[in-house]
This record gives structure tokens, sequence and C-alpha cells, in this order.
């Protein structure tokens, strides 16, 4: 089975900088399209960011565009979030999922447990 542990969360100020890390295990990492997730007590889980099997392509939610870059090492089975520019806004609990390729649809089969992204005006 598919296991995801997320790292690198902390507490930061406003304008800084964070890399959150995701270790894939249990499958072959690169059968599985990578996603960002992240959600804020009381709220829906928000779509951060995506990235397909080989990296050669990503999507980015609008509320992080220009601020946030997802990409993978499918050498080291890890996918990665630079966080730049961080608001207050971006404080949330961030999760790593996979996709797997061949679904036929964009369902995200597993996820890990989330690490504190907490981010001070």
């Amino acid at each position: 089975q598919v296991q995801l542990v997320e790292s690198g969360g902390g507490l930061v100020q406003a304008g800084d900088s964070l890399r959150l890390s995701c270790a894939f295990s249990g499958r072959t990492f690169s059968s599985y399209a990578m996603g960002w997730f992240r959600q804020t007590p009381g709220k829906e889980r928000e779509f951060v960011a995506r990235i397909n099997w080989s990296g050669g392509s990503t999507t980015y939610a609008d509320s992080i565009k220009g601020r946030f870059t997802i990409s993978r090492d499918n050498a080291k089975n890890t996918v990665y979030l630079q966080m730049n520019s961080l608001k207050p806004e971006d404080t949330a609990v961030y999760y790593c999922a996979a996709d797997y390729r061949f679904n036929g649809r964009r369902k995200y089969d597993y996820w890990g447990q989330g690490t504190q992204v907490t981010v001070s005006s």
C-alpha cells in the first residue's frame, strides 16, 4: 500500500519561505501524479498544486500562483512544494496526495497525514 509522509512545515513570518517534502513509498512512484492540498479548521480541503508523473506538467490554484512551485524527484520518490512570499492566509495543514495515472480520471487514491504551516503577520 502507498504511504505518504509530509515534512517541512513550521512557524514562519509573513514573507518567508518554506519547502515541504512528501516521501512516497509502497508502489512505483512514477505511476502517480501527485498533488498538494491544504486545509484550515472549519473549511473544505483546498487544492494547491498538481504535478504529472514526470514533472513535465504542473497545475496551480490561483491563490498561490506565482508564489509556490511544485516539483518531484522520481529518483528519490519525493514530491516538493516550495512556498515563497508566504502570507498569513497560507496558514493550514498541508497534505500530499497521490493519483494513480491509469485511473482514467483525476482521483487521489492516497493521502498523507499532513504537516502544519503557520504564517504570522
